[in-house]
């Protein structure tokens, strides 16, 4: 144990200092000191583990450094950080599961399936309408409170799908879910970066974003498993005590920050306006918004291939290749964020190729399904780090319009993939892909001074 002298914080217990050569003049002490040795002082660990944490007016625990400074381990803290990853799968899984239940919910509630398939709907346009406002309104609120109040939020409105037999409480309750998730994912980016040193930030947002592809991924066919167990009522308790789960995680493990202080809160336009930003969330819309027109319709894009029977197994092979993609942005976006955006978006472009112009052939469509995979796994970590470090202080925010850009790509790709496939057939998605990767590409190009800058990847504020 480290023999320390301690005095009360905010107190400062001054001595003259004889060697100033101006007898005023004092020098204040440090406010706790360890016993000197040969090679200077020397802090104990504990106890400078106490002086930097502070209660804040909620009551709640605040961990900070005395400068205000981010952490400066070189080490990832990957209990917590998975805690954020949980909350990222959590918040898309429940947007998705429901896709393999439709059947069972239709026939529970007693309605067609095209309104069971409503609740899909509703919960990607609570997630839009939330997540620009309520994360704007509060920057101020501390960062652990706020992630436990929408998580809580999943917890008890999946609850709530699960009880209700009226098909209108249904609706407001995934709409509730939607805006928690909205929230959820406006916080988790900057949260998760604020936990680690500035070099390890791209890392950790990686680490983050794992859960997303595998609940895209697994969301509909671990749906459909669960409700052949369960009805989809009791899918949706699992999801609930998912939630229950992730918040003692939370409150267990996950330090709490506080908000922005009131002097560096943007105004919305502020922030949208912020160099860099725009350019970004461009990206955002033309990366995800050609990712979904495919995805969405994948199934008749495969039949036209003659892979109809094993889309399952596409679904599974595109997964695995987004984790391995995923594991190298995380690798590259810190010290190459602007070499590797540029050169996922190119493999992109060429897997929309391939698959365009071999779109018969069942091995070629196979090795871009795996290129396709590889190229877009990194890119959520990507674009969220390219907005939070272009955005500086206004990175909740930058975020929140992340969310809301990316959702609102997601529906575009379901509504022209859709017409694509009426008016065109399904062979067409794969030339969409490429037109609008090749848009997103120039965008990126061109957002050499702002957005996607080179070389290693500084923050700004």
């Amino acid at each position: 144990m480290c023999p320390v002298v301690c005095h009360p914080p905010g107190r400062h217990h001054d001595k003259q200092d004889p060697g100033s050569g101006h007898h005023g003049r004092r020098r204040p002490r440090p406010i706790a000191t360890t016993t000197e040795t040969r090679r200077g002082r020397n802090r104990c660990p504990s106890r400078t583990r106490e002086l930097d944490s502070s209660v804040n007016s909620t009551g709640n625990e605040t961990i900070t450094n005395r400068a205000g400074s981010p952490p400066t381990s070189d080490r990832l803290p990957v209990g917590k950080l998975l805690a954020f990853t949980l909350g990222g799968f959590l918040a898309i899984v429940t947007e998705t599961m429901p896709a393999g239940l439709l059947p069972q919910i239709a026939h529970g509630l007693d309605i067609p399936a095209e309104l069971a398939g409503q609740l899909i709907t509703v919960y990607a346009i609570g997630s839009v309408v939330a997540a620009v406002p309520v994360i704007a309104a509060t920057r101020g609120v501390s960062r652990r409170p706020l992630l436990l109040c929408a998580v809580g939020g999943l917890f008890v409105f999946n609850m709530v799908t699960a009880l209700s037999s009226v098909y209108g409480v249904v609706l407001l309750a995934r709409f509730a879910a939607g805006m928690a998730a909205g929230v959820v994912w406006g916080l988790l980016a900057d949260y998760s970066r604020r936990l680690v040193s500035e070099h390890l930030q791209g890392r950790a947002l990686a680490l983050v974003s794992v859960g997303q592809p595998v609940a895209l991924t697994c969301g509909v066919p671990l749906g459909t498993w669960l409700g052949s167990l369960f009805d989809w009522r009791g899918v949706f308790w699992i999801m609930s005590g998912l939630a229950a789960g992730l918040l003692v995680w939370i409150r267990a493990l996950v330090p709490n920050l506080p908000g922005q202080a009131a002097q560096k809160r943007l105004p919305l336009h502020r922030v949208f306006v912020t160099p860099g930003v725009r350019p970004v969330l461009c990206v955002v819309f033309l990366w995800i918004l050609a990712h979904n027109i495919l995805y969405t319709y994948v199934a008749p894009f495969l039949n036209s291939a003659h892979l109809g029977g094993h889309v399952d197994v596409m679904l599974f092979v595109f997964g695995a290749s987004a984790i391995v993609g995923i594991w190298a942005t995380g690798m590259l976006v810190d010290p190459r964020l602007r070499l590797t955006t540029l050169v996922s978006l190119a493999g992109f472009a060429f897997a929309a190729l391939v698959l365009g112009i071999a779109g018969q052939v069942p091995a070629a469509v196979t090795a871009g399904i795996v290129v396709w995979g590889v190229t877009f796994g990194g890119a959520p970590t990507l674009l969220q780090t390219a907005n939070a470090d272009a955005a500086g202080d206004g990175a909740d925010v930058a975020q929140s319009m992340f969310v809301t850009v990316f959702n609102l790509a997601v529906a575009g790709g379901g509504v022209l993939g859709g017409l694509l496939v009426r008016t065109a057939g399904a062979s067409a998605l794969p030339w969409a892909l490429f037109v609008l990767a090749a848009l997103a590409l120039a965008t990126t190009a061109f957002a050499r001074e702002h957005g996607f800058t080179p070389g290693h990847r500084t923050t700004h504020s």
